[in-house]
């Protein structure tokens, strides 16, 4: 079914996954995405690599140092775009094509007005957030510098997370790939430049990184304006539409805190590795590079699930919402363990690429050593969290997210910090909270259902067969 419009579609580089093979179409959409979330991620480990190697450890420690709560802040808005995204899909998928302008205009106001904030904020919370977390003298000056310099350009990853949101919710996650590659390039040769050859300090790596996110989304928004496809960007009907906004952020406000939340989170175990110094720091800075990695193909199909699960609900195809979802969630789950035995096993040759400092590199082994065996755990919470955002339950992974996530690490941080005698007691909280998150969810899946029934009038469509 939909053969016709899907050529349509094709034709303008966007893809409607409510026909065809599940499978296919689901790995389709992740590829690319998988690909474009590999560059991106070089955003952030190619400063760390050019740090380490040419700063040392304690610049490497203030670059790790911000990383949680550049994602709080971040992430909220993030989230905010995911919301945004499902909206624009569902009406996609329904072919309300006029409700789906609507929502991308608003959502490129939104973006606009999100980045100017985001900016403000970051940069006069800075030293605040960082005392907050009990980051050491020896970094504090190098890590307020990074915070501001990154901050003082959010507004190019908001403009490009609302332009990749779009694309990406009418099926066109090549276009992304294609930007994230070219301003991946120019990090990489910009942090060699400033680091390397000027001579610069982390302002340098920031400086580099701000500068490649700008190209990522100017080309994106090349992209939107110029194009004679169903999702154009009109600049003139840019602005915020209350009922829109309203339904974006009622989607996005879910996903959004969810973000934060597990910053929130994952800050406060950040001040307990901060206990153990800058080494400690530096290591599971590291770590945390080289899982962000490991997670992309997990996370390209997490997004698709979210895009699929939408697009085949807003069409009432409700059985190949279920088949995707089912064929997703293990997906992730098995890739997860794949990539949990890669890095369990050779931890020490990927942490001495961010530095010799054998002290680091003992750290950064202890973390993933104690933390790689429990992936599958959350893969699976991240899996079905963006199953039920498809579904427009974003609330339900919120809370799980909220209690499970971040609630009991910071009350495992603040009872037992004082008595941590290793890193891998203050680590080991993550598999915890997996479990738990997980548990939740299986039992969600048994009582209430992730994918909602069709209504009684209009029993579900057999999904496609799989190949």
């Amino acid at each position: 079914m939909h053969t016709r419009e899907n050529n349509e579609e094709h034709s303008q580089g966007v893809t409607l996954m409510t026909g065809g093979s599940v499978r296919r179409q689901i790995v389709r959409f992740a590829l690319p995405v998988f690909w474009g979330n590999l560059f991106q991620q070089l955003y952030n480990i190619v400063d760390s690599l050019v740090v380490g190697n040419f700063l040392g450890s304690d610049a490497l420690a203030a670059v790790g140092s911000s990383g949680h709560i550049i994602f709080l802040l971040v992430g909220l808005f993030s989230g905010l775009f995911t919301g945004a995204s499902v909206v624009i899909s569902g009406y996609f998928g329904a072919q309300e094509h006029q409700k789906m302008h609507t929502a991308i205009h608003t959502t490129v106001a939104f973006g606009l007005l999100a980045g100017v904030v985001l900016s403000v904020v970051g940069v006069a919370l800075s030293p605040t957030l960082l005392r907050w977390i009990g980051t050491p003298e020896s970094v504090f000056a190098n890590s307020a510098l990074y915070f501001r310099i990154y901050f003082s350009g959010v507004v190019f990853v908001t403009l490009y997370n609302t332009a990749t949101g779009i694309l990406q919710a009418v099926g066109d996650s090549r276009h992304p790939l294609y930007y994230l590659i070219i301003s991946s390039v120019t990090n990489v040769v910009l942090d060699l430049l400033f680091v390397a050859v000027f001579h610069m300090g982390v302002d340098g790596a920031a400086l580099a990184t701000v500068i490649s996110q700008a190209v990522s989304a100017v080309l994106g928004f090349i992209r939107l304006i110029r194009s004679d496809a169903i999702y154009r960007v009109e600049p003139k009907k840019v602005r915020l539409n209350g009922p829109m906004l309203a339904k974006v952020l009622h989607m996005g406000i879910p996903a959004g805190l969810q973000n934060s939340i597990i910053s929130i989170g994952n800050i406060f175990v950040q001040s307990g590795i901060n206990l153990f110094g800058a080494t400690a720091i530096a290591g599971a800075g590291a770590y945390l590079k080289i899982e962000g990695f490991g997670f992309l193909p997990i996370n390209a199909f997490v997004l698709a699930l979210t895009t699929f699960v939408s697009q085949n609900l807003g069409a009432k195809e409700y059985g190949r919402a279920k088949e995707g979802a089912r064929f997703g969630v293990i997906s992730c789950m098995v890739m997860a363990e794949g990539v949990a035995l890669l890095i369990y096993l050779l931890a020490p040759q990927l942490l001495s690429l961010f530095g010799g400092d054998p002290d680091m590199i003992v750290f950064g082994i202890r973390y993933a050593r104690t933390v790689t065996p429990f992936y599958f755990l959350m893969a699976f919470s991240h899996a079905v969290a963006s199953v039920l955002r498809g579904t427009g339950k974003a609330v339900v992974p919120m809370v799980v997210i909220a209690v499970c996530w971040c609630l009991v690490r910071v009350i495992y941080i603040s009872l037992f910090s004082a008595s941590f005698t290793d890193l891998r007691q203050v680590v080991f909280v993550y598999p915890i909270t997996w479990f738990l998150s997980t548990l939740v969810f299986v039992i969600f899946r048994f009582t209430v259902g992730w994918i909602p029934k069709p209504p009684a009038s209009s029993p579900a469509t057999e999904p496609a067969k799989s190949r």
